[in-house]
């Protein structure tokens, strides 16, 4: 056993024990480093849009491979680094106050003493932070999360096309309904997700970069001749960020608020398709494949549980409540700061990690099942009183009394055989083109659009009504 092995065994929590093999790409975003390395960023970053500010000119400006070097201070950071940040952090018990301290060092030794006192010029932690943490988040959401997500849209459209045809008993109220289509039900879920994942990326993650209090009050008395509106807009806007000028000292996370929910109605979705796909695998309608050497049940050896879309929904539970606590609790912070949000923005990787960890699990329950189509036209044939609502709406077209009541009367409640269902259409008084009509309905027939809608990727293509 290795020390890594003994760490994971003595974690805290699971995504830093047992699933850490599953979450290990959101260490570099969430990790007590990676927050150092984007604070580093920021620092570095605005070090250098000092140095290029026309009238700033006690900034000396930067040669390029003095803004490389400088770059390469965070596209470069190492454990080392972190230690030595952590090292000042101990010291002065101020994490920012630490990177500034430990960037002083870093230009001293690549030797740019004339730029020491243009380190966190005129700006708060805040500032640093606020930008360190939107960088963090947007770069995660777009090179973990969303990568993770659209992983699952390729099962789910596999199994929309390749089961568009297969007729399946629906169930409303948990009761035998109206027939679907197995692909039908996923391209529902596909659809589902792509929208909502398209939600997620459009959200502008913003950033702010105006001092204390939130008023350029340092900037302007030091720098006057500076726009400084228009610096910090266009210094946020060089991080890709959507700037805000107008704050309190604190960045308001209303963006960030906005990115949990949508997170949270990700997670809301890919619920819903787990306990689906977990009863359908509880009727039979889709079976497992065993993994060789797994273990179903400690004492019933033929159980091949489903416990990937089982793990996945207890993983969106944990997650949906810290994005939950995360919109609820950001946004808000007394009058113009206090530091409560601090010890929440910390955990923001729990919840990453969770949805990450749901997504796989997900997928890898998704590429392990097959639809029995057997079971599923075996278990729709035992329903013919499904075609009850057809029989009725025909039977109304053709200015039938009172064909619903009938309909119900006959079979509500009760368990209803074909053959019954065959003397009951013979004894309606209605033409031979109407009977004969109503004889040629079978239930895996009754499926309505559903080969069409399994199919439908683009609602737009459906055109308008005229």
């Amino acid at each position: 056993m290795t020390t890594e092995d003994m760490a994971r065994l003595a974690a805290l929590g699971p995504l830093d024990g047992r699933y850490r093999n599953d979450v290990a790409a959101l260490a570099g975003f969430f990790s007590e480093a990676a927050l150092f390395r984007y604070r580093v960023r920021v620092e570095v970053e605005y070090l250098i849009f000092l140095s290029r500010a026309r009238g700033i000119t006690f900034v000396p400006p930067l040669t390029p491979p003095q803004q490389a070097a400088l770059r390469a201070l965070y596209r470069q950071f190492s454990d080392e680094d972190a230690l030595a940040i952590a090292a000042w952090d101990r010291r002065v018990n101020h994490d920012v106050k630490a990177v500034e301290y430990w960037l002083r060092e870093r230009l001293t030794a690549l030797g740019l003493t004339s730029h020491l006192e243009a380190v966190h010029f005129a700006i708060t932690s805040e500032d640093v932070n606020n930008l360190a943490y939107a960088l963090m988040v947007k770069e995660a959401r777009e090179l973990v999360l969303l990568p993770a997500l659209e992983a699952l849209l390729e099962p789910l459209r596999q199994l929309a096309d390749a089961e568009a045809a297969t007729p399946m008993l629906a169930r409303t109220h948990g009761q035998p309904a109206t027939p679907t289509t197995f692909g039908k039900e996923m391209n529902v879920f596909y659809m589902r997700l792509r929208r909502a994942i398209n939600d997620v990326a459009a959200i502008r993650i913003t950033g702010k970069l105006n001092g204390a209090s939130g008023v350029f009050a340092a900037h302007q008395a030091a720098l006057p001749q500076i726009d400084w509106l228009k610096f910090s807009r266009a210094f946020v806007r060089s991080l890709d960020l959507e700037p805000i000028l107008l704050t309190t000292q604190i960045e308001p996370h209303d963006t960030l608020a906005a990115l949990c929910d949508a997170l949270k109605r990700v997670g809301a979705i890919l619920t819903d398709l787990s306990q689906d796909c977990w009863r359908y695998i509880s009727d039979g309608y889709l079976v497992q494949a065993a993994r060789a050497g797994e273990v179903g049940s400690s004492t019933m050896p033929h159980k091949v549980n489903p416990i990937d879309f089982e793990n996945a929904e207890g993983n969106l539970a944990l997650a949906g409540a810290l994005l939950e606590l995360f919109s609820r609790k950001l946004p808000i912070s007394r009058l113009q700061r206090d530091l409560s949000d601090s010890t929440v923005l910390r955990n923001l990787g729990l919840a990453f990690g969770y949805c990450l960890l749901a997504y796989r699990r997900l997928l890898r329950g998704l590429q392990k099942v097959a639809v029995d189509r057997t079971r599923l036209r075996r278990d729709l044939e035992a329903h013919p009183e499904v075609l009850a609502e057809a029989i009725q709406t025909i039977l109304r077209r053709e200015g039938f009394a009172e064909p619903y009541e009938l309909l119900k009367e006959f079979t509500r409640g009760r368990a209803l055989t074909a053959d019954e269902l065959a003397r009951f259409i013979a004894s309606l008084p209605v033409s031979d083109a109407v009977r004969a009509e109503l004889q040629a309905l079978a239930p895996a027939a009754y499926i309505g659009l559903a080969v069409k809608l399994a199919q439908l990727r683009d609602e737009a293509t459906v055109g308008n009504w005229t």
